[in-house]
């Protein structure tokens, strides 16, 4: 039998990670070994989805693969987030892996941004659902008894009713035409809490919901307001 190749998983929390997870899982030529996620560490939570560290940690222990952490300052700058991925890659690479991939499905930049990446240290990049049709993908995804809630919204294009929803089949029908189905354009982010690839369900439930404005670097004259729904590990006391 051929060796498997040592892969790493780029886990974002979130929907499509957790299907491109699931497929990759599924095929004999990968060894997936770690997932790797990237925490602000001012907040100590997952970048852009905004979950909390001991939610993550929860989430990743159900699903049986070793968990490592890419901590980047508050605000950092694109210099700095390369300089803190490339000694991580560099890590990873001196540890045996040959491969690494990631729940992209459709932004050609950074898919070639992360193959670019990944190619000066040697490690080839893998795209479980690359391409794949989003309205599709989600309807896999509620056939394979995954299920997500939305932790994070662009409330430019999704208003804070959406915020702390779970996906469902109806909850797609109200989105705005202006939005992926999967968010792919960062309209939504979510926490995916229960599936194939988990050993149990994550109990949780919905804590508070914030809105934030931050600056958009591709038009200095609008900034971006995001919501964010806190999600908060029930205890045996809870």
């Amino acid at each position: 039998m051929a060796k498997k190749s040592k892969t790493y998983f780029n886990w974002s929390s979130g929907k499509d990670s957790a299907l491109a997870l699931y497929y990759l899982l599924q095929q004999n030529e990968f060894a997936v070994d770690l997932l790797l996620t990237t925490i602000n560490a001012h907040y100590n939570r997952v970048s852009m989805h905004g979950l909390p560290r001991n939610v993550l940690e929860a989430q990743v222990k159900s699903i049986g693969i070793p968990l490592d952490i890419l901590e980047v300052p508050e605000n950092p700058s694109m210099e700095d987030y390369n300089n803190l991925m490339g000694t991580k890659m560099e890590q990873l690479k001196s540890e045996g892996f040959t491969h690494a991939a990631f729940g992209d499905i459709f932004l050609e930049d950074l898919k070639v941004y992360r193959e670019q990446m990944l190619a000066s240290v040697g490690i080839e990049t893998i795209f479980p659902i690359w391409k794949r049709d989003t309205s599709e993908l989600l309807k896999e995804f509620f056939h394979l008894g995954f299920r997500a809630v939305i932790v994070c919204i662009n409330n430019s294009k999704l208003d804070a009713s959406f915020l702390g929803q779970e996906l469902s089949p109806e909850l797609l029908d109200r989105l705005p035409k202006d939005v992926d189905p999967c968010g792919e354009n960062g309209e939504f982010h979510t926490f995916c809490f229960d599936g194939p690839i988990f050993k149990h369900p994550i109990a949780f439930e919905l804590g508070e919901k914030v809105f934030k404005t931050y600056d958009n670097p591709s038009d200095k004259e609008n900034s971006i307001r995001f919501g964010f729904c806190d999600i908060v590990l029930k205890t045996a006391s809870s």
